[in-house]
């Protein structure tokens, strides 16, 4: 246990910072749609969604499986936005946009893939 919290406290100090200001902008009245803004803004530039996956994917046998079920729909929604807006790019003419649409879209996923690969060849130490 010493070791997890040694390894992941940077992750779990800013869950509970994130936490307690989820709760003062929420006891102030602020409006929900800036802090579910202000914490995804937080969470991506912290990296505090990828140790809350690498906390959860840590439970033995169920871990890699949530935390499965929460990247592969991530995955198909990007795929689906491209063909939607291929679809629509197509229907008004936009061939040249729609071929920037997609390679953009697979150059997203591409450098998620090797972000995920080097960030697990990469020793944290």
């Amino acid at each position: 246990m010493k070791i997890i919290l040694k390894t992941y406290k940077r992750q779990i100090f800013i869950w509970v910072g994130i936490s307690i200001l989820i709760a003062i902008a929420l006891k102030f009245g602020i409006d929900k749609k800036v802090v579910v803004f202000g914490t995804v803004v937080v969470g991506v530039f912290t990296q505090a969604f990828a140790g809350m996956a690498a906390l959860i994917a840590m439970v033995p046998l169920i871990g890699p499986f949530i935390v499965k079920v929460f990247a592969i729909p991530f995955f198909w929604v990007l795929n689906g936005l491209g063909y939607f807006v291929g679809a629509v790019a197509i229907k008004k003419g936009y061939s040249s946009e729609f071929t920037k649409s997609r390679v953009l879209t697979l150059a997203l996923l591409i450098g998620i893939i090797l972000g995920y690969i080097i960030g697990h060849l990469v020793p944290m130490r």
